[in-house]
């Protein structure tokens, strides 16, 4: 007889819902808009659900939004995250830590 282990799927990737994905996007095109982020692109992995951002095609990411589910309950599962992986907030709510954002005013230095 076969272990009931063996049946359970393993756990998908982690990835955003539409409402999350709402939220972020708006941000993004709000930062478009003011010429401030060029691309984007978004990864699901075991653990951790990634947006990056760039401000320029093939560059290192500018920032990252992530969704760590395993630390909701610790340190809240959302976080953005600048460049050279400086947390710059980091909680329980997505609109909360995306308010990050709206407290800067971001200039590109060329």
């Amino acid at each position: 007889m076969s272990d009931a282990a063996e049946f359970q799927s393993a756990p998908g990737p982690v990835f955003f819902d539409r409402r999350e994905l709402e939220l972020i996007l708006k941000v993004y095109g709000r930062m478009v808009a003011a010429g401030e982020w060029r691309d984007y692109a978004m990864a699901g992995h075991r653990d951790v659900a990634e947006f990056a951002v760039f401000r320029r095609s093939g560059d290192a990411p500018a920032y990252r939004i992530e969704k760590r589910p395993a630390l909701r309950l610790k340190q809240g599962q959302w976080a953005v995250i600048g460049e050279g992986g400086v947390v710059l907030r980091r909680g329980r709510e997505l609109p909360q830590v995306l308010r990050v954002f709206d407290s800067r005013r971001f200039s590109v230095v060329e």
